[in-house]
């Protein structure tokens, strides 16, 4: 074997631990997210009623927001000084999922890597805290987005332009062509909710951050009104839906006995500085 083999060999031999733990690590969080919930479903068959109903009423909300908003909406854009449209145009890339979806997946990866097995007890409870609360906000925002940048390229409606707001071509993946809901809007909201959960001091920021943003995808001139509505309620109800998937399971929140979903104590800040010190220790 030459030299340059054994130093290759070694080299693949000191990264192999960390990707071992790592593939095993994120096998386990994954075996743990889809295992049975620890009660019967979080939400009741009234709850699912209520849901429907809403859903329904949500639908009728857009569809009058289509008729008798969207148009006025694009009146109103055209007014907009240039100045404005610019100062629009940059605060509307802060509503893009990577903002919050790369920073959370890089954590956890290198977390899912770090072997935590040797800083004890309290610090690896710590750790796990943490590592379920970014789970849960990478999932509630992540997620939805998912769903919402399918179904926007099946539902084809054009972006504002002279065609009017009641242009359609379904299942066209063009980006010309995919209006219906917005993604910045349904990432917004969804963060508003995810990390509200865990940060209700922060909520009021939070909303003005996503009416921002919602506003923002109209002044640009890239989607409707009823656009940003439909986004607004996919993120809200999808986050709500993962917070409902955790709790059943028991991760970050719980059922309680009244029936509601109530959100488990985090660590404190304190305890989280006495791990980062160990680590770096």
């Amino acid at each position: 074997m030459s030299l340059r083999d054994e130093t290759n060999g070694r080299a693949m031999g000191s990264i192999a631990p960390w990707a071992t733990r790592l593939v095993n690590t994120l096998a386990h969080w994954i075996m743990a997210m889809v295992r049975p919930p620890h009660k019967s479903p979080v939400r009741s068959a009234i709850a699912k009623r209520r849901l429907i109903a809403g859903l329904i009423f949500a639908s009728l909300v857009i569809a009058a927001t289509m008729i008798w908003m969207d148009a006025a909406a694009m009146a109103w854009q055209a007014r907009l000084s240039r100045e404005i449209v610019q100062i629009f145009a940059k605060l509307t890339d802060y509503g893009r999922s990577g903002w919050f979806l790369f920073p959370i997946g890089a954590v956890l990866l290198v977390m899912a890597a770090i072997n935590f097995a040797t800083l004890g007890r309290m610090a690896n409870l710590v750790i796990s805290m943490l590592v379920v609360r970014l789970g849960f906000v990478f999932m509630a925002i992540g997620l939805p987005g998912l769903v919402v940048t399918i179904g926007k390229r099946l539902i084809g409606r054009v972006r504002p332009s002279d065609l009017g707001p009641f242009a359609y071509e379904p299942l066209s993946w063009r980006a010309a062509y995919a209006s219906l809901p917005s993604g910045h809007a349904t990432t917004s909201f969804a963060a508003l909710v995810a990390i509200g959960l865990l940060f209700p001091r922060a909520r009021m920021v939070l909303w003005i951050y996503a009416l921002v943003i919602a506003v923002s995808r109209v002044a640009v001139s890239a989607h409707y009104p009823s656009d940003v509505l439909a986004g607004a309620i996919c993120g809200v109800l999808g986050a709500f839906l993962v917070r409902d998937w955790f709790a059943a399971r028991r991760f970050g929140f719980f059922v309680g006995s009244d029936g509601r979903v109530h959100t488990m104590p985090g660590p404190s800040f304190g305890r989280i500085k006495k791990v980062v010190r160990c680590l770096f220790a």
